[in-house]
């Protein structure tokens, strides 16, 4: 099967849509599957903050979601889920009840009130404005949606951090079966080339020359036993989708999203720390038989992927400059 954009949205089924405030720098992506998906979850940071993650659980009863929402504004940004249950609503999408449809949208935030205004955050207002936005074609990466006040490399405080931002991949792993990923990359760790190990965007050290690498600032903060680092607001956090058309089944789903951190594991150093919120949806679309080792193995290759891509297309702002800024990476 031919992939169209290299993006999420190649998976049959599955739209997204963005919605930002470009000044106070903050922003929400919805993921739409409104003929539901299987979903499942794997949440590994320390500092999460989610809305109808319990639901995707094994041994609960809801099997499939009909929307995933990624928002910035740290937990305020949860309110933009509200609006994507109205969206759906009106269309006549969600679980089947007495009362009527009830549209289930689990979400996930990130902070990112430490850039732009934090006074201004996704609301369901927003969130309705990222679905009106949605579709099926190619999707807009770096400061847009969820990835607009997204930062990384924050182990030195904001001063000396780097833009973070959206980004999205598709793999065809044969037979048809596709696995794609979106990702909003807010850590507090650098971004590495899982393939060199360099870092591409990180902590930028004091005096300008280079980066300082995180995980040698941390060995220093360990011999200092440093109650400074372990009082830090938890200001990070990655959090994505991957998405498949493979047919899975809620625990099947949730194993491919804890199979999926794999990729944060490989391009982010450190990952899932008491400091991020690191999580990650999984979501299957059901049309092709898969072995669920195959899939979540390429699930985590998408994720990589998708975290450089967005680091990639991310771009300076507010002082805060980009991997495309930096002279040195020539």
């Amino acid at each position: 099967m031919p992939l169209r954009h290299l993006a999420i949205t190649d998976v049959p089924g599955i739209r997204v849509g963005h919605a930002q405030d470009l000044q106070a720098l903050t922003g929400v992506t919805v993921v739409l599957c409104e003929m539901g998906a299987v979903a499942g979850m794997d949440q590994r940071g320390g500092a999460p903050g989610t809305r109808e993650t319990d639901a995707l659980r094994p041994m609960h009863l809801v099997q499939e979601v009909h929307a995933v929402v990624l928002a910035g504004g740290s937990a305020f940004g949860l309110d933009a889920a509200s609006g994507v249950m109205r969206y759906l609503e009106e269309r006549g999408v969600g679980f089947e009840t007495p009362g009527g449809r009830v549209p289930i949208v689990p979400a996930a935030i990130l902070y990112d009130l430490g850039i732009g205004d934090p006074r201004v955050r996704p609301d369901a207002a927003m969130g309705y404005a990222a679905c009106l936005a949605a579709t099926d074609g190619p999707v807009p990466e770096g400061n847009v949606g969820a990835g607009t006040g997204a930062t990384v490399g924050k182990i030195l405080g904001m001063q000396y951090a780097m833009k973070g931002g959206i980004g999205t991949a598709c793999l065809e792993i044969g037979d048809g079966i596709l696995v794609g990923a979106l990702v909003a990359v807010n850590a507090l760790g650098d971004v590495v080339d899982p393939h060199t190990g360099a870092i591409l965007a990180g902590a930028r050290r004091p005096d300008g020359q280079g980066f300082a690498d995180t995980m040698t600032v941390l060995r220093i903060l360990a011999g200092q036993v440093s109650l400074s680092f372990r009082r830090r607001i938890p200001e990070s956090t990655v959090i994505g989708v991957v998405a498949t058309n493979a047919i899975l089944t809620k625990e099947e789903a949730n194993k491919v999203a804890q199979m999926a951190h794999n990729g944060l594991a490989r391009t982010i150093r450190p990952a899932h720390t008491m400091l991020d919120g690191d999580m990650i949806f999984a979501l299957a679309t059901g049309e092709k038989e898969a072995d669920v080792s195959i899939v979540g193995a390429f699930a985590a290759e998408a994720v990589a992927e998708a975290v450089i891509r967005a680091i990639q297309a991310a771009e300076g702002v507010a002082g805060i400059p980009a991997w495309r800024d930096l002279e040195w990476k020539r």
